[in-house]
């Protein structure tokens, strides 16, 4: 590509608001299209957190009983329900922001030919990122809704979870997609399963926080799924306190330099 249509392309004028905001929904509108022809690929992400659901609550849950939670004793069940919630939008939101941004920017190409219209690099990112923001919201969604047949919703205030929940994936759709501009190898996505998995573990989604050394404990807190964890959990048992203003504002700031840091890397690998 010329230098003068580079510099054309990255000085392109910002389109007026209503024009510029369907921008990003052109390209939610093309993935749903294309997710019809593997809309059971897309199904079958809902199943693994309800399995854990039933396996851990259920099973495990006959054995140990309750669990102690800042002096309240919950049924292992009501207890495990949120974060698996939490871990479900997690995994909707990375699975798509991953391994199909992946395809899309090194194989199918498809950024390139996006960038050629009127949209910009920040659209991508975007529109990207509210695709797999709706998948991660779809899975949260329709597992609240198991939940709470099975009975392990308590309180009103879980269907506060389900925005929750969309803060959630909007962290970790946005920071997996700055990831992947990264990655040039399928095996590099090893990497993202090997980060997931002990905040899957760890994240005080199967044991209280206290079960962990105090220092332990610290790195927990540091983790996006802590924070989408406990606010969730804290919803959908009732238990609404100041610190879940503090987790909505973690998500949200790691989301917002998730969207920044996507919409700078696709400049720079694209547009220069």
């Amino acid at each position: 590509m010329s230098a003068p249509t580079v510099t054309a392309r990255r000085s392109r004028p910002r389109l007026p608001f209503p024009i510029a905001f369907a921008m990003p929904l052109a390209l939610v509108e093309r993935n749903a299209r294309a997710g019809k022809h593997y809309w059971l690929t897309i199904v079958s992400g809902f199943f693994e957190p309800v399995f854990y659901l039933f396996a851990m609550g259920v099973g495990i849950g006959a054995l140990v009983g309750t669990v102690e939670v800042d002096g309240r004793a919950l049924p292992y069940a009501v207890f495990v329900a949120p974060a698996l919630m939490a871990t479900s939008a997690m995994n909707g939101a990375v699975y798509d922001s991953t391994q199909n941004v992946f395809w899309k920017l090194r194989f199918a190409k498809l950024y390139d030919t996006v960038l050629s219209t009127p949209m910009r690099p920040v659209d991508v990112a975007v529109g990207e990122i509210s695709w797999a923001l709706l998948r991660g919201l779809l899975y949260s969604t329709a597992f609240l809704a198991v939940a709470w047949a099975a009975g392990f919703v308590t309180s009103p205030w879980a269907l506060l979870a389900i925005p929750a929940c969309t803060l959630i994936g909007l962290a970790f759709a946005s920071v997996g997609m700055a990831v992947t501009t990264w990655m040039t190898s399928w095996t590099h996505l090893e990497y993202v399963q090997l980060a997931l998995l002990p905040m899957f573990l760890f994240s005080a989604t199967f044991f209280p926080l206290s079960t962990y050394p105090e220092g332990l404990q610290w790195v927990v807190r540091a983790t996006p799924l802590y924070h989408g964890v406990d606010l969730v959990r804290g919803l959908m048992t009732g238990d609404l306190h100041a610190g879940l203003l503090v987790h909505v504002a973690y998500l949200l700031v790691l989301g917002a330099v998730g969207v920044a840091a996507t919409a700078r890397r696709i400049e720079r690998l694209l547009l220069s």
